[in-house]
């Protein structure tokens, strides 16, 4: 799987402020066209295949919703070792910030490599990027990507299916719990090759004498024909 200097090009044209500026304010952003139909294309042709993947699960076993989704073995496809390393370097900044304005110790250094050093110094060393897919009636409950001690706050998504044509229903859903309050829902409108970036776990909401904490949990609502493929791009590794 080849990857090419547009993908490259489109990675550094996104803008760091609108980027840093919608995930501060709705705990999420979208990049359009982040991935052309070609690799979409590719990438869920992946799915049916054993050898890029170690683990293969099915969600209605673990109580995590219906569907499946399969994690990919190291080495990754050379696809998403660009998107980790080169959304990972967009992304440093805005975590470094929420950690410090939640109060958390960890800062993560400027290259992805390094981060994963760390997380295999800590143990966790399985891959985290997933294939998922879902298809009539599957769905994902709400929930977290929390894999280890070790966790970068942000993590993303890339829809690579088509709406009203491969599926139908199938959106994605992120939910923001506040204290002492309501919780709020986004929902997020995606088409074939576009990604939703969004908060792992928590993240820092502004108030009126200072910044408070709110806790993230996202999934997919239930799909209502055909099939839906989706790329899960989680920057910490597992235990």
């Amino acid at each position: 799987m080849t990857v090419n200097q547009p993908l490259l090009n489109r990675i550094a044209g996104i803008s760091d402020t609108r980027l840093a500026a919608e995930l501060n304010t709705f705990g999420c952003a979208t990049l359009k066209g982040l991935l052309l139909p070609e690799q979409c294309e590719e990438l869920a042709g992946l799915y049916p295949k054993d050898e890029p993947f170690r683990s293969h699960i099915h969600m209605a076993r673990h109580g995590f919703g219906r569907g499946e989704y399969k994690y990919f073995s190291y080495p990754l496809p050379g696809l998403i070792v660009t998107l980790r390393e080169k959304i990972y370097q967009k992304l440093v900044p805005v975590a470094n910030e929420w950690n410090e304005r939640m109060g958390l110790d960890p800062r993560f250094p400027s290259e992805h490599a390094d981060y994963i050093a760390q997380c295999h110094g800590a143990g966790q060393t399985r891959p985290t990027p997933l294939l998922l897919q879902y298809v009539e009636n599957d769905f994902n409950c709400l929930h977290q990507d929390v894999y280890g001690d070790l966790l970068f706050p942000l993590q993303m998504a890339i829809l690579l299916s088509r709406p009203e044509q491969d599926f139908t229903g199938g959106e994605f859903v992120l939910t923001e719990q506040r204290p002492r309050m309501q919780s709020r829902a986004e929902v997020v409108s995606l088409a074939q090759g576009d990604a939703v970036v969004f908060a792992v776990r928590n993240r820092p909401v502004a108030g009126s004498k200072r910044d408070y904490r709110v806790n993230m949990r996202h999934g997919v609502s239930r799909l209502r024909s055909g099939t839906r493929h989706t790329l899960g791009v989680i920057f910490h590794d597992a235990k």
